[in-house]
C-alpha cells in the first residue's frame, strides 16, 4: 500500500476514535472564503464593525452584533439572509460543554502554487482529526494529521490546529499551533498568511472589540489588539528562531478600518538573544548600532460601504522590510478591490488583487528596486519562512501576483469560485533564494473550485491549468483536488 493509502487509512481510524458533536471554536478561523465574504457583507452594511482584517476574529463579539435587531432593521433580503449563516455559524461553534470531532482528508496530484486565504491543501495529501471541548471561558483543541510531501512521498506529522484558550477579563489567553490572516487581501497577505504551517506559540488578543468608553480614545472606534510569541522549529540555518507578532487595528471612522504590525525575528542559533533589549530597543543596521532582529513593518487600509445597494470594498496593504516608514523602507505592496453584485438571491463576489514584492527603496519609489529584500536577510539567512514555506505571501520575494476571483453560493448552500492568477514568480535580478522557484518563471493559471454539503460532509472539488511551472519543472500541469471534512 502507497503512502497515500496509509495516510488514508490512518485518517480513517482517528475519526472511528473520535467523539461526536460538530466543529467548534471560540474564533471565525481562517479559511472560510463564504463565511469571510458573509462578514465583510455584514460590515460594509453597518450590521458589525469593521474590524475585519485580523484573523481569527472573535465570534463573541459578532454574535454580541447578530443579536441587536435595531442593526438589522431595514436591511435587504442578502444582508438578512448573510446575517443568518453567520449566526447559525457563531451559534453551531459556540455550543458549551459537549466534545466535539471532525476530520479532513485532502488529495491532489499538485498543490496550487497559489494560497489564499481560502487555500486548499499545501501537500499531495493532507489528513487530519481532531477533538475538541469549548467551556464558558476554556477552549481546548486536540489536533493530530499528517501531510504527504510534493515530490518526496515522506509522509511528516503535524498538530496544526491543536491549542488552549483561556478567557481572562476581556482578553483570550492561548497557546498551539493558531493560523493567522494580518490583512485586507483574499489572494495574498503580505507578513502572516496561512501560506506556510502555523508554528508553535503562545499569545493575547482582545475578546470582544467594543471602543474605549474613554473619551481620550473612545474615537479609535472599535478596535482589536493582539500579541504573541512564536517558536520557528524545525529544520533551519538558525534553529529554534524567535518569531514575535504584534498587531493593533482599528475601526475611527464609519467604514474606514486600519491596521499596523509588526513582525520579529530574534534569537535563534548563532544570535544573541536578550530578547527584551533587542525587541525594544531603537538599534539601526550601523557598526555603532547593530540589529540583533528581522523585522517587518505593515500597515493595511481598508474602506468599504454600500453603494448603489451593493456592498463594495477597496484596500491596500504596505509592508516595509527596513527601519524607515517612507524612505529606505523596501516596500512590498498589495492593492485590490471587490464587489458584491446581484445574482439571483445571493450576491455574486468579485475581487480583483494585485501583489508585488519587488521591494522598492522608499514607500512610493516604484521603479527603484531593491532586488533580494523582501523576507530575505543577511543576519537570519533562513529568512521570513517556516519549514520551507514564505509566512506570508505565497509566491515569496521578487514576485508579482495579479488575480481575478468571482465567487457566489447559491440556495443549496453550494458555493462556486473561479479564479485567473497570472505570475510572475522571481526576477532574473533577484540575488536571493525564492523558495517557490529555483529559476525566474511566468505562469498563467485558472482554478474552478466547487463545494457542497453532502449529509455529515462538506465537499470541496477543485481544477486548475497552468501554462507553465516554477522550476526545475518545465510546461503546461493540470491538477484536480478534492478536500473532504466530515464533522459528527
Amino acid at each position: 500500500m502507497g503512502r497515500l493509502g496509509r495516510l488514508t487509512m490512518g485518517c480513517g481510524f482517528a475519526i472511528a476514535l473520535a467523539a461526536t458533536g460538530a466543529a467548534a471554536s471560540p474564533w471565525a478561523e481562517v479559511g472560510d472564503g463564504q463565511l469571510r465574504s458573509d462578514i465583510e457583507i455584514l460590515a460594509a452594511a453597518g450590521v458589525i464593525d469593521n474590524i475585519t482584517m485580523q484573523w481569527p476574529l472573535p465570534w463573541a463579539s459578532i454574535a454580541t452584533h447578530l443579536g441587536d435587531r435595531r442593526a438589522l432593521a431595514g436591511q435587504p433580503a442578502f444582508v438578512l439572509a448573510a446575517a443568518a449563516r453567520v449566526l447559525r455559524a457563531s451559534q453551531s461553534q459556540m455550543q458549551f460543554g459537549a466534545l466535539r470531532a471532525s476530520a479532513t482528508l485532502d488529495a491532489t496530484n499538485d498543490p496550487s502554487v497559489v494560497h489564499g486565504f481560502d487555500g486548499l491543501a499545501r501537500e499531495m495529501g493532507e489528513g487530519q482529526v481532531s477533538a475538541e471541548y469549548v467551556g464558558q471561558t476554556t477552549a481546548i483543541r486536540l489536533s493530530l494529521g499528517a501531510d504527504l510531501q510534493n515530490h518526496t512521498n515522506k509522509a511528516i506529522f503535524k498538530p496544526d490546529g491543536s491549542y488552549v484558550a483561556q478567557k481572562i477579563g476581556g482578553a483570550v489567553v492561548y497557546a498551539g499551533y493558531l493560523t493567522h490572516w494580518w490583512g485586507p487581501g483574499w489572494i495574498s497577505a503580505l507578513s502572516l498568511s496561512n501560506n506556510a504551517r502555523p508554528f508553535p506559540q503562545i499569545g493575547i488578543a482582545r475578546d470582544e472589540t467594543d471602543a474605549f468608553s474613554s473619551p481620550w480614545l473612545s474615537w479609535l472606534g472599535p478596535w482589536q489588539a493582539e500579541f504573541f510569541v512564536g517558536l520557528l522549529d524545525g529544520p533551519r540555518v538558525a534553529r529554534n528562531t524567535i518569531y514575535v507578532g504584534a498587531r493593533v487595528e482599528a475601526n475611527p471612522l464609519p467604514n474606514l478600518e486600519i491596521g499596523l504590525s509588526r513582525t520579529t525575528e530574534m534569537c535563534g542559533t548563532g544570535h544573541r538573544c536578550v530578547p527584551l533589549a533587542d525587541y525594544f530597543g531603537t538599534a539601526t543596521q550601523s557598526p555603532t548600532q547593530p540589529d540583533y532582529t528581522n523585522d517587518e513593518a505593515v500597515a493595511d487600509i481598508r474602506y468599504s460601504r454600500v453603494v448603489g445597494g451593493w456592498p463594495v470594498e477597496i484596500y491596500t496593504q504596505v509592508m516595509n522590510e527596513d527601519n524607515g516608514p517612507f524612505v529606505q523602507s523596501a516596500s512590498s505592496h498589495l492593492f485590490g478591490a471587490s464587489v458584491w453584485l446581484p445574482v439571483a438571491a445571493n450576491p455574486l463576489r468579485l475581487t480583483f488583487e494585485y501583489t508585488d514584492s519587488l521591494a522598492t527603496r522608499n514607500i512610493f519609489s516604484f521603479g527603484n528596486i531593491d532586488h533580494g529584500t523582501t523576507y530575505n536577510n543577511f543576519d537570519y539567512v533562513d529568512g521570513m519562512r517556516y519549514r520551507g514555506r514564505t509566512l506570508g505571501f505565497s509566491l515569496d520575494g521578487d514576485s508579482r501576483l495579479a488575480t481575478l476571483q468571482a465567487s457566489w453560493l447559491d440556495q443549496d448552500d453550494w458555493s462556486y469560485e473561479l479564479s485567473y492568477h497570472h505570475a510572475a514568480i522571481s526576477d532574473p535580478l533577484n540575488p536571493s533564494v525564492n523558495v517557490v522557484t529555483t529559476a525566474p518563471v511566468r505562469v498563467n493559471l485558472g482554478e474552478a473550485r466547487v463545494a457542497f454539503p453532502f449529509r455529515d460532509l462538506r465537499i470541496e472539488l477543485a481544477g486548475r491549468l497552468q501554462d507553465d511551472q516554477p522550476r526545475p519543472y518545465h510546461g503546461f500541469e493540470a491538477s484536480i483536488e478534492a478536500a473532504i471534512t466530515y464533522t459528527f
